[in-house]
C-alpha cells in the first residue's frame, strides 16, 4: 500500500530550519553543579572574628569601669568640698561665741564674788570647744612660736629679754584652723628682742 502523506524535500526542512528562532545560551552553573551553597568560612576564621568581637567588647566593658570609677570619685570629692564648705561658714559663725565666752569667764575671774560664776562660764566654754574640735577645729595659740604670716597676724612689737625677737609674745586673740586650714589667724604681739639702750639704739 502506497504512503499518501507527502514527502519533505530537502529545501523545506532547510527553509524551516531558518524560520525557526536560535535557541538562547545554557546558563553557566557555579562551581559544584547546580543549587551549590556559597562556601561556609573556615574554623580559623569564625575563631578570628570572635576573637576580634571579645576584645572589642572588654575594651568596652573597661572604658565603662573607668568612666564609673571616675564619676564615683568625682561625686565623693564635690560632696566632701561642700560638706567643708559649710562646715568652715558654720564654725565661722560661732566663733565669736567662744571669744565671748573667754572673755567672760575671764572677767568674773577678777571678781572674788563671781569665781563661781566663771567657773561654770569657763566649764561650759570647755564643752563648747570640745564639740568644735570633734568636727575639726583647733584653736592656734602660739605663744614663744616663731612668726608665721600664715598663721599669725601681727598686732604690735614689744621689748622682751625671754623671747627671740620676731616670736611670738603674746595672744591677744587666739586663731583656729579647720582640718588643718587656718579659719582665722590668731591676732599676736611680737617680740622685738632686748630692749636696747637709747643710745645704741639711735646709733
Amino acid at each position: 500500500m502506497a504512503n499518501s502523506e507527502p514527502q519533505e524535500t530537502p529545501v523545506d526542512a532547510r527553509a524551516k530550519t531558518a524560520a525557526e528562532p536560535p535557541s538562547p545560551p545554557a546558563p553557566k552553573l557555579p562551581p559544584g553543579g547546580a543549587g551549590a551553597e556559597p562556601a561556609a568560612p573556615s574554623a580559623d576564621a569564625q575563631l578570628a572574628a570572635a576573637r576580634q568581637e571579645a576584645a572589642a567588647n572588654y575594651d568596652r566593658y573597661l572604658r565603662a569601669v573607668a568612666d564609673l570609677e571616675n564619676y564615683r570619685r568625682r561625686a565623693t570629692r564635690e560632696k566632701d568640698e561642700l560638706r567643708a564648705a559649710v562646715t568652715a561658714g558654720l564654725m565661722a559663725h560661732l566663733l565669736p561665741v567662744v571669744d565671748s565666752l573667754q572673755l567672760a569667764a575671764t572677767a568674773a575671774r577678777q571678781e572674788a564674788a563671781a569665781k563661781t560664776i566663771a567657773d561654770g562660764v569657763a566649764i561650759v566654754l570647755d564643752q563648747f570647744k570640745g564639740v568644735l574640735a570633734r568636727h575639726g577645729l583647733k584653736e592656734l595659740n602660739p605663744v614663744g612660736q616663731k612668726f608665721d604670716p600664715h598663721q599669725h597676724e601681727s598686732l604690735a612689737h614689744q621689748p622682751s629679754a625671754e623671747v627671740p625677737e620676731e616670736h611670738v609674745l603674746q595672744v591677744v586673740r587666739a586663731g583656729y584652723s579647720l582640718h588643718g586650714r587656718v579659719l582665722r589667724p590668731a591676732s599676736v604681739i611680737l617680740s622685738g628682742g632686748p630692749e636696747r639702750p637709747e643710745k645704741e639704739a639711735k646709733g
